[in-house]
């Protein structure tokens, strides 16, 4: 039997050898422009990926809206699950299971690049530029399912038999609901832990995180030819006082609700304006206009009563303005209906993660919290199962010339597979000839 040592630097080389292909695979998947609705192409690569060059076993789940709405985490969508997958790949360890199971997660889903014209580099293009790879969804997250495919298979092209099973799944909608790794977890696919190569806190280990809904608010006006603009009312004008009261409830927010997880964070819970609509023509007064908003808010604290709060806060706000008051909005929440969690990372899991990174960067491992939302929470809040974020380093998330560290790719990469080996076991091995 080889000592620990030699079996992880095996993998490290495997790691090394494979890096110009691991590289090409991460530039393939950020040309697919896998936006919400978008996502088939890239899942069925992916499937074929798994099953013809890393011998997984291959499984894909359809959410279904009705099988899923009576879970606590379930997220109302407005649009169709048709050929939009959940990817799941097994590893089914040999005999006695010696070690513990891992699920290794990461999202597919990108949000939309636009304006493209704000882009120094093509965002479906995947260009490399000294070590930064740009483009939507290099860092968030296509980075960190590359890396953990590939920590996989280099465990495997070093002829190293893990003791115990790996699943990998790709999911849908973590950027709008959760719902892909939802379904995945009410279809059985369940394991000792997971990790999730989010980009969020780089190489640091997630230990908590805000709850996120969604909220839209049609605000009605009386619309006009302009030339009686000044006995019409303008929903657009309107519509700012509703503006005004979301981000007066954020101050209250952030003002009487701080959580121990963020008690060194200024302002941990944002309401972001996302988007607005309305009118359709510059010489017409408009009759309506919609506001729609992401609001953060703490761990504990139920999605339901932060919308039922919310919902009193804005029609009481309402009331002190004459038209509001006659003409209240309306207010229906859809997408996000996630709430936050705090974790204790005194437990094996973040023991055997430190003990990876800290081989491979040189360092202990380090916490953080992160004030926005990922599928973590769906394991930890209602399956008992631990899960954190640990990922590659990037910038420009959600925004124009997004890109990664190619570095801390192979990082994260050579961390995986050190967890890999550690958390699941092994035996004896090999040697198998390079494949390059």
């Amino acid at each position: 039997m080889k000592t620990d040592i030699d079996v992880t630097e095996s993998v490290f080389k495997q790691i090394d050898n494979s890096w110009e292909r691991e590289v090409q695979f991460l530039q393939k998947l950020c040309q697919f422009p896998s936006t919400l609705g978008n996502e088939a192409s890239i899942q069925q690569f992916i499937a074929d990926f798994l099953e013809n060059e890393v011998g997984l076993s291959v499984t894909k789940v359809i959410p279904n809206p009705e099988k899923l709405s009576s879970h606590p985490g379930y997220s109302k969508p407005e649009w169709s699950y048709d050929e939009r997958p959940v990817v799941i790949g097994e590893y089914h360890a040999e005999g006695k299971k010696k070690g513990k199971s891992v699920i290794f997660q990461g999202h597919i889903d990108v949000v939309s690049p636009e304006p493209v014209s704000f882009w120094e580099h093509h965002p479906w293009g995947a260009e490399i530029v000294g070590n930064k790879l740009y483009g939507r969804g290099t860092a968030d997250m296509k980075s960190g399912v590359a890396a953990m495919i590939y920590a996989l298979k280099a465990i495997q092209d070093a002829g190293i038999k893990l003791s115990s099973d790996v699943i990998i799944k790709t999911v849908t909608e973590e950027e709008c609901t959760g719902n892909g790794a939802l379904a995945a977890i009410e279809e059985g696919f369940k394991a000792d832990a997971v990790l999730i190569p989010e980009p969020v806190l780089g190489q640091r280990a997630l230990i908590a995180q805000v709850g996120v809904i969604w909220v839209r608010i049609k605000v009605k006006g009386l619309g006009a030819h302009t030339e009686r603009a000044d006995k019409a009312v303008n929903s657009i004008i309107e519509s700012y006082k509703m503006i005004n009261a979301l981000l007066d409830f954020e101050c209250e927010l952030n003002r009487k609700n701080k959580n121990k997880a963020f008690a060194n964070h200024p302002h941990p819970y944002n309401i972001n304006i996302g988007k607005i609509h309305s009118g359709d023509w510059p010489s017409t007064v408009p009759s309506e206009c919609t506001v729609e908003a992401r609001v953060g808010f703490p761990p504990g604290v139920k999605p339901e009563d932060i919308k039922n709060e919310l919902k009193a806060y804005l029609l009481a706000a309402s009331e002190k303005d004459d038209w509001l008051r006659r003409n209240p909005p309306e207010i229906e929440f859809y997408g996000f209906h996630a709430e936050g969690f705090s974790i204790d990372p005194n437990q094996a899991l973040f023991d055997v993660l430190n003990e990876a990174h800290t081989y491979v960067v040189k360092k202990p491992l380090e916490f953080g919290s992160f004030t926005a939302t990922t599928d973590a929470r769906f394991y930890n809040l209602y399956y008992d199962i631990p899960a954190t974020c640990y990922g590659p380093t990037g910038e420009g998330l959600h925004a124009p010339n997004e890109w990664v560290d190619l570095d801390s790719v192979k990082t994260v990469t050579k961390t995986y597979a050190a967890f890999l080996l550690k958390w699941c076991g092994y035996s004896d091995y090999m040697i198998k000839k390079d494949k390059n």
